[in-house]
């Protein structure tokens, strides 16, 4: 039996019906709203992964780990609950995987715990960590968190760990990178010339489950389909929605300030910022993930274009919300 935790993520709730159509028996852990998806070979199991009891029992008779759940924010008032669940709950996952024996576990992390970019050079696996240069707190969290994996493959875990991109994919689109969907719907004026890696969601499960498969251990992969500009992105989601693209440039000027009368709001209506220093930063960047090791890695494998990635996400959310 296969463990998933974060069966309601945007990773996790695709693996488990990919698992599930390759025969696969799943448990996925969940801590309030599970998917609804049901099957035979699929147990649902309510715990959360900061508790060491919940983790245990989730692992009884469990071969293979997928580790998908993490917590994702860029607000620096989230630093305590990043901290909690990020790396403490990764320390859970790891030290219960040890205790049990299990054969192998794939760790999702992500490009961040690369550290903040450099526009110079590519960004491959061998990119180290600079704590006095690593960004966020979500980033150094994600960094975190690999460490402990790293301790446990150092402890004898068979562990494999990947950093996807900006994961593309249909889910709730009120936050994580589906968020980016609904901008361009609601026509959100505003563009970077900012450019990142952007991946498939099916990509990254297909991937996941070949490293699962492989003899591949001890190792990272980047996981990336193209390198684009944010602008294109949101360019292409529009039309696919048939909404109108973005046409005002937010230049860092214009950035440092949003971010700034964000911070300001957010004191007064303790709502979350739309923009934080560090996405406003981001934005602006143009930076390039190289994504040949895992290619070299696993011959067969390949990515989906990013266009096609647009025409069918879109597809899928206007099936979800009636559009």
């Amino acid at each position: 039996m296969i463990l998933v935790t974060g069966g309601s993520g945007l990773v996790g709730s695709h693996l488990i019906p990919f698992l599930l159509k390759e025969g696969k028996r799943v448990r996925a852990l969940y801590r309030h709203n599970h998917p609804a998806i049901a099957d035979n070979n699929l147990e649902w199991f309510q715990g959360d992964i900061l508790d060491v009891l919940d983790v245990e029992t989730a692992l009884e008779g469990i071969t293979q780990v997928y580790h998908c759940a993490a917590m994702v924010s860029f607000n620096p008032k989230d630093k305590r609950k990043l901290f909690q669940t990020n790396v403490e709950g990764t320390a859970n996952i790891v030290n219960a995987s040890i205790d049990a024996g299990i054969e192998k576990l794939v760790h999702v992390s992500s490009v961040a715990a690369l550290g903040r970019f450099s526009e110079d050079k590519s960004i491959d696996e061998s990119t180290k960590w600079d704590e006095k240069t690593g960004g966020s707190v979500y980033a150094k969290t994600k960094y975190l968190s690999e460490m402990e994996v790293w301790r446990g493959i150092g402890e004898g875990l068979n562990a494999v760990i990947v950093n996807p991109t900006i994961i593309l994919g249909s889910s709730d689109w009120d936050k994580g990178s589906a968020a980016i969907f609904k901008s361009a719907y609601n026509e959100f004026p505003w563009f970077t010339n900012g450019v990142t890696g952007f991946v498939d969601v099916v990509d990254v499960v297909k991937a996941m489950v070949l490293l699962m498969d492989s003899n591949i251990t001890g190792e990272r992969f980047i996981l990336n389909g193209d390198n684009i500009g944010y602008r294109e992105i949101f360019t292409q989601i529009a039309r696919q929605f048939g909404k109108k693209p973005p046409y005002k440039e937010v230049t860092k000027t214009i950035a440092s300030l949003v971010w700034r009368m964000e911070a300001i709001k957010e004191f007064f209506t303790k709502k979350k910022p739309l923009l934080t220093k560090e996405t406003a930063h981001t934005a602006q960047t143009k930076v390039h993930f190289d994504n040949s090791k895992l290619l070299k890695a696993l011959p067969a494998f390949s990515y989906s274009p990013i266009d096609t990635t647009i025409r069918r996400v879109c597809g899928e959310l206007k099936d979800r919300y009636i559009l």
